[in-house]
């Protein structure tokens, strides 16, 4: 028996629990991304309150932080979703 048809028969039955990690993946990169968010916006109105003039610096910077969170959570949720559809 050759090394790719062992390794081959190895990948074909161990696709399911694959396809679990993948759906877990997926939930905590949602539930990772809400509580980053989540702590940004918690950030941003203890400094608004504590700053009132700063708003505008302050809201810049939170919605630049909260995009870039977003944008590794999507990335991070379509690689999970690759994964569970290949």
């Amino acid at each position: 028996m050759s090394l790719l048809s062992v390794l081959l028969q190895a990948v074909n039955e161990l696709a399911p629990i694959a396809k679990m990690g993948a759906g877990i993946g997926a939930g905590i990169a949602a539930i990772g991304a809400g509580i980053g968010i989540g702590n940004i916006g918690r950030g941003a109105l203890e400094s608004i309150a504590r700053q009132p003039e700063a708003v505008g610096d302050i809201r810049s910077n939170m919605i630049i932080a909260a995009a870039l969170i977003e944008g590794v959570a999507f990335f991070a949720i379509v690689v999970c979703l690759l994964i569970l559809f290949i």
